[in-house]
């Protein structure tokens, strides 16, 4: 790829911090169905895991480039699929090559179990969705091989050793550039991720709310003949306004994708607009909690990434009216003017927000009138092409 080369781009880090109110909801839940929490400043919050948010995020984000990435340990059977549903090969034979496939690689495979019949690499992979029908030109060139070996058995190796499977694993698109991939079996495949989320949590201490809930039997309050529904039980819920930070590392960035820089441009802006507007989906069905954020702050710095996350070291209190969110706006606004002061401004190049907020938020740098239009500058003064870096 051709493009301006790391040293080049003046930001390197991109900061977004989210101010966003979401109602009666469990957008992440623990092993026993309960909302995620975690003390900090002496107070219980709610929390949502990074990796869950990350999740919504990737989505959104593969949505918005038009490139998906499979994370699988059944990509053997992915290839079945692909060489029987729409190459029409027979089945035993699909079934066949998914089984070499998967056994092919430096990663190996585990043999079949009661659980899971399929032959599944011993770890997952995390490679382009392009990868499947890449696999499958493998299994195709080599088609008079698969004919005549056996099934696959445990012990057994695989006879498309050394036909390029690993180079397909290793392979790579904007999706693992960005968020990059650990995969330790296959030499050079590791890919460092240049963008890192924080778990996000509450402004201020929460309560979590136990809501008992009944299934009406349809027939049985028709006929009413009896009693009683159909099912009971209970679930965990809490509200708040929580605070989100991740950072894009446009070194890392760069790195991953050669220098490209235009690419560079698209991938920043993209996940910078899938951080601010995804929503993870838990219980989507029964709360419905589709907000968009209160503020959005992002800081374009040339030295180090900074979270204000302190700024709610100290929850928060509502305002006299009510309500949690103006008030984590300006505890936001002091703490940044604060953290700049003793900083210096040596290191900011941008700082800029866009919020529900009618009150100047100087702290915060310049007003932006959108979201898109704060992403575009600020990823646009990352890599110098503003005209004031």
């Amino acid at each position: 790829m051709t493009g301006q080369n790391t040293a080049q781009a003046p930001g390197r880090f991109i900061d977004i911090h989210v101010l966003q109110s979401v109602p009666y909801a469990n957008l992440n839940r623990d092993d026993t169905n309960s909302v995620k929490t975690v003390q900090y400043g002496n107070h219980e919050r709610t929390r949502v895991s990074s990796q869950c948010w990350k999740r919504a995020v990737r989505r959104y984000f593969q949505h918005t480039v038009g490139e998906k990435a499979l994370r699988t340990r059944r990509i053997g059977e992915a290839v079945e699929r692909e060489l029987h549903e729409n190459r029409g090969w027979p089945a035993d034979l699909a079934r066949r090559a998914g089984q070499h496939i998967a056994a092919g690689s430096s990663i190996k495979a585990d043999p079949p179990s009661d659980e899971d019949p399929a032959w599944s690499t011993n770890a997952m992979v995390y490679v382009p969705e392009t990868a499947v029908a890449e696999l499958a030109d493998i299994a195709a060139a080599h088609r008079d091989k698969l004919e005549a070996a056996k099934d696959m058995k445990k012990g057994v190796k695989s006879v498309l050793l050394d036909t390029g499977i690993d180079d397909i694993l290793r392979s790579r698109n904007g999706v693992i550039n960005l968020f990059g991939r650990m995969l330790a079996e296959i030499d050079d495949a590791g890919v460092d991720g240049a963008v890192q989320v924080a778990h996000a949590l509450t402004t201020h201490g929460t309560d979590v709310e136990l809501d008992y809930f009944a299934a009406v039997d349809d027939i049985t309050a028709a006929w009413g003949d009896t009693a009683g529904s159909a099912h009971m039980g209970s679930a965990e819920f809490s509200a708040g306004v929580f605070y989100r930070y991740a950072t894009v590392d446009l070194a890392d960035l760069l790195r991953n994708i050669g220098g490209d820089t235009d690419a560079a441009r698209t991938l920043a802006a993209a996940f910078a607009e899938a951080f601010v507007l995804s929503m993870p989906e838990a219980k989507k069905t029964a709360t419905a909690p589709h907000t968009i954020p209160d503020l959005v702050h992002i800081a374009v710095r040339a030295d180090r990434p900074v979270s204000y996350a302190a700024a709610f070291e100290k929850p928060v209190a509502a305002d006299r009216d009510g309500g949690y969110a103006a008030a984590s706006r300006q505890a936001l606004d002091a703490y940044a003017t604060a953290a700049n002061r003793l900083l210096g401004e040596r290191g900011l190049l941008r700082a800029a927000w866009a919020s529900l907020e009618d009150k100047d938020l100087a702290g915060l740098g310049q007003r932006a009138d959108s979201f898109t239009d704060l992403i575009d500058t600020a990823v646009a003064a990352a890599l110098g092409e503003d005209g004031q870096a």
